[in-house]
């Protein structure tokens, strides 16, 4: 199940706190990303066709709350990086953000630790 772009933002205001109203999302999301309640719905409807949330009705309101975990979902997206961009392997995505970006003593000192657990593994 792709969670697109949008999706993914109404995604992170149910993984902070929820169950949460599609008003309430909007309260949170609309202004930044000049969203009307009809975009928040819609979306919302998307992402109960893909089951990455569910709705209980609320008195006149529905409340939803997340099917899709979030580590699930960043594992998805970091695969799909990962294949699309490096044919599914991690060193030339390290290679990469250490040539684009300099990574800090301390990003390095973390890769180190990971390397040394999966040594040890």
């Amino acid at each position: 199940m792709a969670v697109s772009e949008a999706e993914a933002v109404v995604m992170e205001v149910l993984w902070r706190a929820a169950p949460r109203s599609a008003e309430e999302i909007l309260a949170e999301v609309g202004p930044a990303q000049d969203w009307q309640e009809g975009t928040v719905k819609s979306l919302l409807n998307r992402l109960l066709k893909k089951k990455a949330v569910k709705a209980e009705r609320d008195g006149r309101r529905y409340l939803y709350t997340p099917l899709l975990s979030r580590e699930k979902y960043v594992s998805q997206e970091s695969k799909g990086l990962l294949d699309r961009l490096f044919d599914g392997r991690v060193a030339p995505l390290v290679a990469h953000f250490s040539e684009q970006r300099k990574l800090t003593k301390k990003d390095v000192a973390e890769l180190r630790k990971l390397l040394k657990e999966l040594d040890d593994e």
